[in-house]
This record gives C-alpha cells, sequence and structure tokens, in this order.
C-alpha cells in the first residue's frame, strides 16, 4: 500500500499486541515466500513508560522511563495507520527479513530498539507515541466513563439513601 511507508505510525488492531503503537520499520507490499501477503515489519511498544513527576528521585525517573520494545512481522489487514510519522535513523539498517531467522539476532535488534526508542523518550520528542492507547485516546467523548458495570446502578443507589 502506498500510504504505509518507513516511520509511519500505526495501532495493531489483533492478537497479542493489539492496540499498541508500533512504527513501520520495512513495508513488504507484494509478499515473499515465507509471508505470501501484503506485510510490514514494525517495531512496538510493549511496556509502555510510567508516568513521572519532579518529586521523584532520579533513579525512580530512570526506573520509571524504561520500554519494554518488540519486533514483529504484521499483515497489512491487522493494522490501523495513523497520521503521525516517527523518523528513526537508528531503526534503519537493525531490523531485516533476516532479523527473524535466529532468536539472537531478534533479541539484538530489540536492544537496538530499545535504546534508540528510550532516547527518542528522554529528548521529550513524539509524546504521543510513548503514552498507551486507552490514556490518549478515550472512548466516551461525553465526559461519563463507567469503570465498573453496575457503577451507575450504584450511583442510582447512593442518591436513593437517605441523608
Amino acid at each position: 500500500m502506498k500510504f504505509l511507508k518507513v516511520g509511519r505510525v500505526a495501532i495493531i488492531t489483533r492478537g497479542r499486541y493489539a492496540g499498541k503503537k508500533v512504527v513501520i520499520i520495512q513495508p513488504v507490499d507484494t509478499g515473499n515466500k515465507s509471508h505470501p501477503y501484503g506485510h510490514a515489519l514494525v517495531a512496538g511498544i510493549e511496556r509502555y513508560p510510567s508516568k513521572i513527576t519532579r518529586r521523584m528521585s532520579k533513579a525512580r525517573q530512570e526506573k520509571r522511563s524504561k520500554i519494554k520494545p518488540f519486533v514483529k512481522v504484521v499483515n497489512y489487514n491487522h493494522l490501523m495507520p495513523t497520521r503521525y510519522t516517527l523518523e528513526l535513523e537508528g531503526l534503519k539498517g537493525a531490523l531485516t527479513a533476516d532479523t527473524f531467522k535466529e532468536v539472537s539476532q531478534r533479541e539484538d535488534a530489540k536492544k537496538t530498539v530499545k535504546k534508540t526508542l528510550e532516547e527518542r523518550y528522554t529528548s521529550g520528542k513524539n509524546r504521543w507515541f510513548f503514552t498507551p492507547l486507552s490514556t490518549s485516546i478515550h472512548p466516551i467523548s461525553s465526559g461519563l466513563v463507567l469503570d465498573h458495570p453496575l457503577q451507575s446502578h450504584w450511583r442510582w443507589a447512593w442518591s436513593m439513601w437517605p441523608a
């Protein structure tokens, strides 16, 4: 697909990493022998960095700024592209089709992805990419968000309770 280019940020819609943000490293439109369909080599964030505040110590801030990445071959049907792009120069040669043949190569690729993403996060660029989807896009725009299915019933019950 023409719009799924290198650097495009997408969201995985199916499987273990559903709802996770990824950046496309290498699109393969025609497919190949091992994957005979349009797919992309992607790098994404499995565990997002936690919230940090100024009151926290430097060590705690560093610990909470850690990112757990993943690398994967994803079918185009399971990607939802966004309007955002991410320029990651360090990942151009790190992830290729040969990376997925051996586990050690995959682990090395994950380490380079982790390093580049953490550098990007600490520099303060592309903040949207480093927040989990549930906090950046809210499903209910009306403002009423129910954390529990019975929450509306509880509110009604408490309003009827004599003071």
